[in-house]
């Protein structure tokens, strides 16, 4: 069964511990929706990005934490 894992980092791409942590997710789904449910805590608890990983492959990330400016 595939594990789906975040990196969170600071914007010059220093890794960080996450303020709400993760657990081990088996879908990417269950990943995005964790992030979509906690990126403010995260983002106010230091990270500024993040990088999803399936089984230790970099799948898709930088992926900003910060709101788009209307």
């Amino acid at each position: 069964m595939a594990a789906w894992t975040w990196r969170f980092e600071k914007a010059d791409g220093t890794e960080v511990q996450p303020a709400v942590t993760p657990e081990e997710f088996t879908t990417q789904g269950d990943a995005e929706s964790w992030v979509g449910e906690f990126w403010k805590d995260l983002l106010e608890g230091g990270a500024d990005q993040v990088y999803l990983y399936e089984d230790g492959t970099k799948i898709y990330g930088p992926m900003s934490l910060h709101a788009e400016e209307a």
